[in-house]
C-alpha cells in the first residue's frame, strides 16, 4: 500500500470533550435548529439565506465576516434567516490546490489534519459562542461530520458527492437539513434519487459501528447550475426550471418539498456579480407562482469581505477567498436589505 501512516487522530468524542460546547451554546444552536426546521417544513414564511465564502480559510477574517452578518441579521430577522457559510473542505476537480481549512488551517503552511480538526472546531464554536450562529458546513467527509455534529445546523452534499453511498446514507441519520446538489452533469433523476435515500432509513456501517438511520425529512433539493458536454456552464433556476421541479417532487411522496438555490457556481458561470441578478430573478419568479414561492426556501449566496478571487502566495488581501470568486460585503449588505424588501 503506497501510503504513510503518520498518527491515529482522536476520535470525535474525544475532541467534543477537550473543546466541548457551552449549555448556553447548545441551547442557542437547539433554538436555530428549530427556526431552520420550521422554514423547511413550511411552518414558517422566513427566507433561508446560507451564505458566506466560497470555503473558509482565515479564522480572523471568517469571523469578521460573520458578525457583519449578524448585525445585518438583526435587521432583518422578521423575514430572513441567514445561515453562515462555514465551509471547511473543499472539494477539487482534480484532486489538487487548497482543499480547505481540514487539510490547512493556514493555507500558506503544509496539510496538518489534527491542527485542521482543532481549528474547524474552534471557528465553528466561536461563531456560535460569539455571534450566536450555528452555521452551515458541506459533508465532504462523511465519518467527520462528529467533529461538528453539536454545533451545525446545516449540511450541504455537494455536486460531485450526491451519489455517493455514504453521503446519502449519513444524510439519513442527521436531524437538521441536508441539501443535495444536483450533480455536475445536471441530472436531477440524481438529486432526487439522493433525497429519497436521505429520507428513507438505513442500516449501514459508520465509524467502525453497525448503525441504524431514522430516515430525515428535511432533506432537499439544491440547484446549482450544471456543465454540458462541450464545458459550458448552464443554469437551472429559471422559471422553467423552477416549475420542473414542482412537477418532479408533485410526482413523489416526499416529505418536505423544498429547494435552496444556489446563485453561483454553473448557475452564475462563476461571474460572482452575476449572484444578485439572479437573487432578483428567483424572487420574480416566486411572486409570479405561488407553488415556486412554497417550494423555494431560500438562496445560497458566495459572499465575503472583498469581491473576487486571489491566488495563495499573491499579494495578500485580507478577506478576499483564495478558491472561487466570492460577492463582497458591500454588495452583500444591498442585496440582503433588497431580498428582504421584495419578499
Amino acid at each position: 500500500m503506497n501510503m504513510n501512516f503518520k498518527r491515529k487522530l482522536p476520535i470525535p468524542q474525544l475532541i467534543k470533550e477537550q473543546y466541548s460546547a457551552t449549555e448556553a451554546m447548545l441551547q442557542i444552536k437547539a433554538k436555530r435548529d428549530e427556526e431552520l426546521k420550521k422554514i423547511f417544513t413550511g411552518e414558517s414564511n422566513r427566507f433561508a439565506l446560507i451564505i458566506g465564502p466560497c470555503s473558509a480559510d482565515f479564522k480572523e477574517s471568517v469571523l469578521d465576516y460573520i458578525g457583519r452578518l449578524r448585525r445585518l441579521e438583526d435587521q432583518v430577522k422578521d423575514k430572513i434567516m441567514i445561515v453562515p457559510r462555514i465551509y471547511t473542505n473543499k472539494p477539487r476537480t482534480t484532486g489538487d490546490g487548497y482543499k480547505g481549512m481540514l487539510h490547512q488551517p493556514d493555507p500558506n503552511e503544509k496539510p496538518d489534519m489534527l491542527k485542521g480538526i482543532l481549528a474547524i472546531r474552534d471557528v465553528h464554536m466561536c461563531a456560535l459562542a460569539d455571534y450566536q450562529f450555528s452555521c452551515a458546513d458541506e459533508m465532504l467527509y462523511p465519518e467527520n461530520y462528529r467533529y461538528l455534529s453539536d454545533l451545525l445546523s446545516y449540511v450541504a452534499i455537494g455536486a460531485r458527492s450526491v451519489e455517493n453511498q455514504q453521503h446519502r446514507l449519513t444524510a439519513s441519520g442527521l436531524d437538521i437539513p441536508v441539501g443535495m446538489k444536483n450533480p455536475t452533469g445536471g441530472d436531477l433523476s440524481v438529486m432526487m434519487n439522493s433525497i429519497t435515500a436521505g429520507q428513507h432509513s438505513h442500516t449501514f456501517i459508520y465509524r467502525g459501528w453497525e448503525v441504524e438511520s431514522t430516515g430525515n425529512p428535511l432533506t432537499h433539493a439544491i440547484l446549482r447550475g450544471y456543465v454540458d458536454s462541450s464545458g459550458r456552464s448552464l443554469p437551472n433556476y429559471h422559471y422553467e426550471d423552477l416549475v420542473k421541479l414542482c412537477e418532479t417532487y408533485a410526482k413523489t411522496d416526499l416529505a418536505n418539498p423544498a429547494v435552496i438555490v444556489d446563485t453561483n457556481h454553473a448557475n452564475s458561470g462563476k461571474q460572482y456579480e452575476q449572484q444578485i441578478r439572479i437573487a432578483r430573478d428567483i424572487l420574480y419568479s416566486c411572486r409570479q407562482n405561488g407553488d415556486i414561492r412554497k417550494l423555494v426556501k431560500g438562496l445560497m449566496i458566495e459572499s465575503y469581505i472583498e469581491d473576487g478571487t486571489q491566488k495563495i502566495g499573491d499579494a495578500f488581501c485580507y478577506g478576499k477567498s483564495i478558491t472561487d470568486p466570492c460577492l463582497g460585503w458591500e454588495k452583500t449588505e444591498q442585496l440582503v436589505y433588497e431580498i428582504a424588501d421584495r419578499l
